[in-house]
């Protein structure tokens, strides 16, 4: 792949489409963008390029295959489509089935279809996008990365369900992780970051975001993570409630008559932030209300903190040493306020915050923002499209040799 060469980064919801074109040799991304509200009237297209310059246009189809045929027609206006030389596919769950990153084909599609049952709100979408990519560009590498390949190293104790274990052996029932993306690039910028011995290190991430997750990270390998079977388990997110007591859903179920799938869509789509706030799920906006007294809001972060605190704290028993914690994601790269907090509530592994550097990390900014002599905590912004344009990017270079 020449220095000419870029990557094309899809990462299909089940209403929105988000892309970015990076070149090989360089991670900022020659063009980005965003197709949202698809399936609905107001569907549109939004461009940005390298100087910042933004685009708009309707889609009057409103799918996600006319979203990528809008894409390609730009890049072919721009004359940048000759030059996307492999196509990176973000794909939520691989299930046992992928331990890396792979080069897309009809036998990894029909593998990827067959674990939609286990993230059924995420891979029929990225499906979607995989196949009309595949029928539009059909001669181009496409890969798929998975959110659940880095935690692929987590030993059966961590991922193990304390339930039957036939329901493990019959129907993959068992934790797998998320964001392994954004874990992976973090683990591999901090040992970079920080001089840390690539064979000897211990590391906590906090990717904190509308979803968000915790990982250990041992001498550059996941061996535990907050995130289960779904991406429902764990912390307090945006509208996912994290960590609910089975029998608290099981008392809901018998005083109000609802359905397993009606309780599925409350703790997934109004629950969390959304859910103890009644306000909003956007941490910006709570963060206002609480600084304005609002009793609710201040709760909400208060409950999201406790939940991240503990988290934290139960994930360095997974680690032999700790040489740093890391804040990544919206969340944890732009608030202040929530790494404050939640560094206060680990006082007793002795982590202590200089307010001044920690005020001062926001908008992609990164550093250290303990004080001297005390444990490193950290801010990293994370960069999941790079990590998959470099894995798309590694498997058409060997794929072109063969």
């Amino acid at each position: 792949m020449s220095n000419a060469s870029l990557v094309l980064v899809i990462n299909c919801g089940s209403s929105s489409l988000k892309f970015s074109l990076i070149p090989f040799n360089d991670g900022a991304p020659v063009l980005s963008g965003l197709a949202e509200k698809l399936g609905l009237e107001e569907a549109c297209i939004t461009f940005k390029d390298l100087a910042g310059n933004k685009s708009s246009q309707p889609l009057p189809e409103a799918s996600h295959l006319s979203a990528l045929t809008a894409l390609f027609a730009e890049l072919n206006q721009r004359q940048l489509l000759p030059a996307v030389k492999a196509i990176g596919h973000r794909v939520a769950h691989g299930g046992n089935e992928f331990k890396q990153s792979v080069a897309l084909n009809s036998e990894v599609i029909e593998k990827i279809r067959a674990l939609s049952v286990l993230a059924p709100l995420h891979n029929p979408a990225n499906l979607m996008g995989i196949e009309a990519t595949m029928a539009l560009l059909p001669a181009v590498t496409q890969v798929a990365v998975f959110d659940t390949a880095f935690h692929q190293t987590l030993a059966p104790e961590a991922y193990t369900y304390a339930i039957p274990l036939e329901y493990q052996q019959r129907y993959q029932v068992r934790r797998y992780g998320f964001h392994g993306t954004s874990h992976r690039f973090i683990a591999t910028e901090a040992i970079h970051a920080f001089d840390l011995d690539p064979a000897d290190h211990g590391i906590l991430i906090a990717h904190l975001g509308n979803g968000s997750s915790v990982c250990a990270v041992k001498n550059g390998q996941s061996v535990d993570t907050s995130m289960g079977m779904t991406p429902l388990e764990g912390l307090v997110m945006g509208t996912r409630c994290g960590d609910l007591d089975f029998g608290a859903a099981a008392y809901i179920a018998s005083c109000t008559g609802q359905t397993i799938e009606s309780l599925y869509q409350m703790v997934n789509n109004q629950s969390g932030l959304l859910g103890v706030s009644g306000l909003s799920s956007d941490c910006r906006i709570l963060q206002e209300a609480r600084r304005e007294g609002h009793a609710r809001a201040t709760l909400a972060i208060d409950v999201m903190v406790h939940r991240l605190a503990r988290q934290i704290g139960a994930h360095l028993t997974s680690l032999h040493r700790l040489d740093a914690l890391i804040f990544t994601g919206g969340i944890g790269e732009n608030s202040a306020l929530v790494r404050e907090l939640t560094v206060k509530r680990l006082g007793v592994l002795g982590l202590q915050l200089d307010d001044e550097k920690n005020q001062k990390i926001f908008g992609g900014a990164s550093g250290v923002i303990s004080t001297a002599n005390t444990p490193r905590v950290a801010v990293l912004p994370t960069n999941e499209e790079k990590m998959i344009a470099l894995d798309a990017a590694v498997i058409s270079i060997a794929l072109s040799r063969v």
